[in-house]
C-alpha cells in the first residue's frame, strides 16, 4: 500500500469509531438514568443536595454519563480496530496473539473505573469539603460541578489502566521493547506521579495511593513487554536458523 492508501485505511477506522463511539452515547443516554440513580443512592451524595444552577445543567449529567458508558463501549472496539490496522503487517502468530488484546481492553476499563471510584474519588472528595468546612464555607454543589469533579478523576485513571495492553500492543508491533521501556523509566515515573498529584488531593498519602499502583502498572507493562520480546527474540532465531539450513 502507498502512504496515501494507507491514511485511507486510518481514516476508514477512524470513522468506524466514531460511528460505534456515537452509537455508544445514545446507548448511554438510554441507561443513563440507573446509572445516575445508583451513584446517587451512594455515600457521599446520598446525604447531599445537589442543585442546578443553569438549565443545562441536567442535560450536560446525562452527556457525561453517556460519554462514560460509550468509553466502556467503544474501547474493545478501538482495539479492535488498532489491530485490523496493522493486521497486514503481522505474521499468523502475532495476529492471533495481538487479538487477545482486545477483550482485556475492557477488563482493564472497568479495574481502572472500580480503583478510581472506590478509592481515589471518596479520598479527593473528603480532601476539598474537609477544606470548605475549615474555612466556614456555605456547601452548595450543582450536579453539573459534582459529577465533573467525578469524571474528571474517574476517566484519567481509568484510561491509565490500558497501559500494559498499549505496551504489549506496541510491542507486538516491534515500535517498543523493554529495554526502551527501562531507559525510560524516570521519565514515566516523573509523568505518572505527575498525574496522580493532579487527579488527587495535595497531601502525601493520597498522592502515593494513586501514583503507586500507577508504577507497578509500568512496571508490569516493562514485564508484560519483556516477555513479548522474549517470544519474538526466539521466533526470529529459528527463522534465521531455518533459512541458513535452506
Amino acid at each position: 500500500m502507498t502512504l496515501f492508501e494507507h491514511i485511507g485505511e486510518l481514516r476508514r477506522r477512524l470513522i468506524y469509531v466514531i460511528i460505534v463511539l456515537v452509537l455508544g452515547m445514545i446507548i448511554g443516554l438510554m441507561v443513563a438514568d440507573p446509572a445516575y440513580n445508583y451513584l446517587m443512592s451512594q455515600e457521599p451524595v446520598n446525604k447531599m443536595a445537589l442543585h442546578a444552577f443553569s438549565l443545562w445543567d441536567g442535560i450536560g449529567m446525562y452527556m457525561k454519563f453517556a460519554l462514560v458508558i460509550a468509553l466502556i463501549l467503544v474501547l474493545p472496539f478501538i482495539f479492535y480496530q488498532a489491530w485490523a490496522f496493522v493486521k497486514p503487517a503481522l505474521g499468523e502468530h502475532e495476529q492471533k496473539s495481538a487479538l487477545k488484546f482486545v477483550p482485556f481492553a475492557l477488563i482493564m476499563f472497568l479495574t481502572g473505573l472500580a480503583f478510581s471510584y472506590f478509592v481515589v474519588f471518596p479520598m479527593a472528595f473528603t480532601f476539598t469539603t474537609g477544606v470548605a468546612r475549615h474555612l466556614n464555607l456555605e456547601e452548595t454543589y450543582g450536579v453539573t460541578q459534582y459529577f465533573a469533579f467525578m469524571f474528571n478523576i474517574l476517566i484519567p485513571i481509568s484510561l491509565l489502566f490500558e497501559l500494559p495492553l498499549v505496551i504489549m500492543f506496541l510491542t507486538k508491533l516491534r515500535i517498543l521493547n523493554p529495554i526502551r521501556l527501562r531507559k525510560m523509566r524516570r521519565l514515566a515515573y516523573f509523568i505518572l506521579i505527575f498525574l496522580g498529584i493532579i487527579v488527587t488531593p495535595p497531601d502525601f498519602i493520597s498522592d502515593a495511593l494513586v501514583a503507586i499502583p500507577l508504577i507497578l502498572l509500568y512496571e508490569v507493562s516493562v514485564l508484560l513487554s519483556s516477555v513479548v520480546y522474549r517470544k519474538q527474540l526466539e521466533r526470529d532465531r529459528l527463522w534465521e536458523e531455518e533459512l541458513e539450513a535452506t
